[in-house]
């Protein structure tokens, strides 16, 4: 098995340790954190007021906590067949310095961080619960080394960036296109990005934390066709990669 394969096998097999780390995280019995994961998404709607008039920044920075640790990882433990194609879609495009915006529960970065293709993954995230987790996580794994952790772009010191990483991330922020205007200045000619999003609150609203609003969306893939030119990848996925147009 080559090293390539070997990542994703790791993923599939226990989500790099994901319960494991999890339950020590969190300080919690296995059958508590079951009861944690079961109710994540439910309890991370309840907290959103509706609308799309929320400040997504501080949502995401003050209010969701552990409850968002809880949402993403019950997804990522749920769908490990379609998250582990984004890994192999990172395998084949990732390189050099990574930057992973809105990393989540970091399996991403992880991943990127075991890759001898990546010299080093800087792994952002507005929520701190969420840095403090993968900080743990990566300490748990030998990776420390290869993945530092900021709250915004703003404290990444590099003109250019290799590889960007962005996925399940740009739905919930209230002006997306903007976000690619930041990630465009940070690329060059031989740079990639790794983009997916999901602009739908859901047939029930069980997704109430995502943007939706017509012009908003319109001026995102406005600017996506603009100032991004789409690579093909074979991979069955929504994920889409892209260089600088």
């Amino acid at each position: 098995m080559n090293h390539q394969n070997s990542i994703v096998f790791k993923f599939l097999e226990n989500a790099f340790d994901l319960r494991v780390h999890l339950i020590e995280f969190l300080k919690v019995e296995s059958f508590e954190l079951d009861t944690f994961l079961k109710n994540a998404k439910q309890e991370l709607a309840a907290l959103h007021p509706g609308g799309n008039s929320l400040d997504c920044s501080n949502f995401y920075e003050n209010i969701v906590g552990e409850k968002h640790l809880a949402e993403l990882a019950a997804w990522h433990i749920n769908s490990k067949k379609y998250i582990s194609d984004t890994l192999k879609l990172q395998e084949n495009f990732s390189r050099g310095n990574v930057i992973d915006f809105g990393g989540g529960i970091g399996t991403h970065s992880l991943a990127n961080a075991m890759s001898t293709n990546v010299k080093h993954v800087y792994f952002v995230d507005i929520n701190e619960v969420n840095r403090n987790f993968v900080m743990f996580r990566a300490q748990k794994l030998g990776l420390e080394e290869k993945i530092s952790f900021h709250k915004s772009l703003d404290e990444i010191s590099l003109d250019v960036v290799d590889t960007i990483v962005c996925l399940d991330v740009l739905e919930h922020l209230e002006d997306p296109s903007s976000q690619l205007d930041d990630f465009h200045q940070l690329m060059d000619s031989n740079s990639v990005a790794i983009f997916n999003w999901y602009f739908y609150k859901g047939e029930n609203n069980e997704y109430p934390f995502h943007i939706d609003d017509e012009k908003v969306v319109e001026e995102f893939f406005y600017k996506l066709q603009r100032k991004f030119k789409e690579i093909f990848h074979p991979i069955l996925i929504t994920t889409r990669v892209y260089k600088k147009n």
